[in-house]
């Protein structure tokens, strides 16, 4: 008997621990493995793409893998894409930690450091005000709900509707981002408690659109 396609591959490249994203796709009743395996990744329903660390030794790896060319053909097939954290960062054109690396370009965009005078790296809870409307990724979620930050850098999108949620942090920046299948968030959602819970599962279960104009 044939096995059906995974439902959520979690792509690993070899950057962090992301055994605890799959235990959380799990809590939720959602069928999810890390996998490098090409077959799986080529299959899956959904892919999440994690990233821990610098954004460029982020990209540097996800290269070396492979996976850029296999994760452009899935995005452009209409396949959805999470990017978690850094991950959500390589969604975009580029980003100016330690020079300039380019991304994904998935997105449209650059990635910046806080330059606001306050504490860097940004640590602990903090609050989401939903932008735009509704979307499949937010919905059951409040608007204000809080969820778990660790980073240095944050997304500037050029586009204006590709911004779903913002946070305050000395400035209001694009905490949350979607354009179509393409969708990013900068928290950790498996340490969000249950609105990181909702939103994973949100991403396994709802449906989503191609993106137009995907590069």
């Amino acid at each position: 008997m044939t096995r059906p396609p995974l439902k959520v591959a979690i792509i690993d490249y070899g950057v962090g621990n992301l055994r605890s994203v799959e235990k959380a796709f799990a809590a939720t009743g959602c069928e999810a493995v890390v996998t490098g395996d090409v077959n799986l990744l080529s299959d899956a329903e959904r892919l999440v793409l994690p990233g821990v660390g610098a954004f460029g030794a982020c990209m540097k790896a996800f290269r070396e893998h492979g996976f850029e060319s296999l994760v452009g053909e899935r995005v452009r097939q209409g396949t959805p894409l999470l990017g978690v954290c850094v991950g959500m960062q390589m969604l975009f054109d580029e980003s100016e930690e330690f020079g300039r690396h380019d991304g994904l370009r998935f997105l449209r965009g650059r990635v910046r450091r806080f330059d606001n005078g306050l504490l860097v790296p940004q640590v602990g809870w903090n609050q989401i005000e939903w932008r735009g409307g509704a979307h499949p990724l937010t919905d059951g979620i409040e608007s204000g709900a809080f969820f778990y930050f660790v980073h240095s850098y944050y997304c500037e999108p050029e586009a204006r509707e590709d911004v779903i949620g913002e946070t305050e942090y000395g400035t209001a920046y694009a905490s949350v981002v979607a354009r179509g299948n393409v969708c990013g968030v900068q928290f950790h959602p498996e340490k969000s408690q249950a609105a990181g819970l909702r939103l994973l599962e949100n991403f396994a279960r709802r449906e989503f659109t191609s993106a137009p104009g995907t590069r």
